[in-house]
């Protein structure tokens, strides 16, 4: 699970993927759990729901290069596009409101399309999270 936004702006709307994650940590209770990976220059933590194993990912990168630490992971953890689920921000939405989207388009977002770039693939699941426009 990849929260996609841009590393040292927490707290912006863009970076609501990481904001996720964030809460999903402490729902699974490994928010002490994270951890500096430097061979996908993420932070990570792993956790447990359901009887799957999760990888929790949060790119140290800038929006459009997340997809580098995405592909750096997948490839560690032995997983394909069809493995992994990106949480990011959606201008389209209203604030608040959710969606799942499975496969498809970037939609013009840059962290999706270079997570699509690097992985060579579209077949991520999304969880777009609406954040509205200004």
């Amino acid at each position: 699970v990849a929260g996609l936004g841009n590393y040292g702006m927490r707290g912006t709307r863009h970076s609501i993927g990481m904001e996720v994650l964030d809460r999903l940590a402490k729902q699974l209770a490994v928010a002490e759990g994270w951890r500096v990976d430097r061979r996908c220059c993420a932070d990570v933590a792993l956790a447990t729901a359901h009887g799957l194993e999760l990888v929790l990912l949060k790119p140290r990168r800038f929006m459009n290069l997340n997809g580098l630490s995405v592909a750096s992971a997948a490839e560690i953890y032995s997983l394909g596009p069809e493995d992994i689920y990106l949480v990011h921000d959606d201008l389209d939405k209203a604030l608040g409101k959710v969606a799942i989207k499975l496969g498809g388009s970037a939609r013009g977002h840059n962290g999706v399309q270079s997570c699509i770039n690097a992985l060579h693939s579209n077949e991520m699941t999304r969880l777009r999270v609406g954040i509205g426009r200004p």
